[in-house]
């Protein structure tokens, strides 16, 4: 039995008629029996949609993570991509910024975010004492996010002034400053710093030292704050789209006249005055009321509204039993919820085998036809020592760096995320290029 090449045939053919002028070509009948013919399978390139003009660097942190893995065979398809070619998607979320290495919600840390890939960049956002909405994680956070408390006459201002440490009594240092207690103006001549506070301390500069050490203060020399319209700028500038998180306030509302509703629609009207689109918006919310006014009220954004579900900090939530959510899934969707946002641990849980699986609240979400968003990577350091709160549920087999991989492809191909926030957007943005997902446009 022979095996001819079909291909093979062909060019020998032509390359005898073609070498010699004097070569005669005869025609013959040919009788071929017991042949078979070998198909070869060429594997098509898969093509993806990239915008010009845009420089993407994740720096060295995704090969670290990499090389920590288990050998495996995600490990291996994730090493072949070393090289490239990385581009922005809308899987990669800007987690507050870039905030492991930069400070949370400043100018810097916005556009790390974009060059790390994230094609989605999250604004916080609350409002001064002017009713003007600004970039902060929390309405009360300036102790521990900004450079307040060295400032003498706006320290003054701060809810709840600096008390250094007691320790004989067991007193932490402790400070209080929102930024409903100050006014924008003031508000734009801070700095940003990473988040953090000495509790031990007994002087306003031991309690501002209070980095994590696993972070750093390499890049929180001059943190640029941000209004909720200067980072609406910047985010069209950095051609990336826009998820705000309404704050909850932490001031009786109304607040000087302002209505809960009204500080909703006034984020969205903000949007709307810049003049984005809202395809390009995803508004998210704690709180569920919020979400059913956007979905009510702005026709236009109602498909992106994210409800952020954390129920977990109610008694006897537990995501493997459904009769402890409410409401069920069913019941968001019939309000017309079309994306949630848990946090990571409440999607996963662990096989008899080990293996990380996708949780029956996950698994509820998507059978309801809810879409879901992942917070938080890379917000818990070292995860040596099983991660802490984002890896709870999965604790038991996470025992080192590279395990992060491993969570980001059972969330992205068991559970079918959306999309995940990150506090360092360079780790998902690279396995989002590495797996050729559709580049952000």
């Amino acid at each position: 039995m022979k095996r001819i090449t079909l291909l093979t045939s062909c060019i020998l053919l032509a390359t005898l008629a073609g070498c010699d002028d004097d070569v005669e070509i005869v025609e013959k009948e040919v009788v071929v029996t017991n042949t078979e013919v070998e198909i070869i399978e060429v594997p098509t390139p898969i093509v993806v949609e990239v915008a010009e003009g845009v420089n993407i660097q994740l720096g060295t942190r995704p090969d670290y993570l990499i090389n920590d893995m288990a050998q495996s065979t995600l490990k291996t398809k994730l090493e072949s991509c070393s090289e490239g070619p990385f581009y922005r998607t809308d899987f990669s979320i800007g987690h507050r910024g870039a905030s492991m290495q930069y400070p949370e919600h400043t100018k810097e840390a916005y556009i790390a975010a974009a060059r790390m890939g994230a094609g989605i960049v999250e604004c916080d956002v609350t409002f001064t004492n002017d009713k003007e909405l600004v970039c902060r994680h929390s309405q009360c956070d300036l102790h521990t996010t900004t450079n307040i408390l060295a400032i003498p006459e706006l320290a003054a201002k701060c809810s709840v002034p600096f008390t250094p440490a007691d320790p004989a009594n067991g007193i932490a240092a402790s400070a209080k400053c929102c930024t409903s207690d100050i006014s924008l103006a003031e508000f734009l001549t801070l700095e940003g710093k990473m988040d953090g506070a000495n509790t031990n301390a007994t002087t306003v500069a031991d309690y501002m030292d209070g980095t994590p050490s696993w972070r750093t203060d390499l890049y929180a020399t001059n943190g640029t704050l941000m209004t909720h319209k200067q980072s609406i700028a910047l985010f069209n500038e950095l051609g990336v789209k826009m998820t705000p998180e309404l704050k909850s306030p932490q001031v009786s509302m109304p607040f000087d006249g302002m209505t809960q509703e009204q500080y909703a629609q006034k984020m969205l009207d903000e949007y709307t005055q810049m003049g984005v689109p809202a395809s390009k918006v995803y508004p998210q919310s704690f709180n569920l009321e919020d979400v059913k006014y956007w979905i009510n009220t702005n026709p236009d954004f109602a498909d992106k509204s994210v409800y952020l579900d954390g129920r977990d900090s109610e008694a006897g939530f537990d995501p493997s039993n459904p009769q402890t959510w409410q409401p069920g899934m069913d019941e968001l969707v019939a309000d017309g919820v079309k994306i949630l946002a848990p946090p990571i641990w409440m999607m996963l849980t662990i096989d008899n085998e080990s293996n990380i699986v996708p949780s029956q609240y996950a698994i509820d979400a998507k059978a309801a036809g809810l879409k879901l968003i992942a917070w938080s990577l890379e917000r818990s350091g070292p995860l040596n020592e099983g991660g802490g709160y984002y890896y709870q549920s999965i604790a038991d087999v996470i025992d080192n760096d590279g395990d992060m991989m491993t969570v980001v492809d059972v969330l992205a191909k068991d559970v079918g995320v959306m999309g995940i926030f990150s506090d360092w957007p360079a780790t998902v943005s690279y396995y989002a290029s590495c797996n050729k997902m559709p580049a952000s446009i």
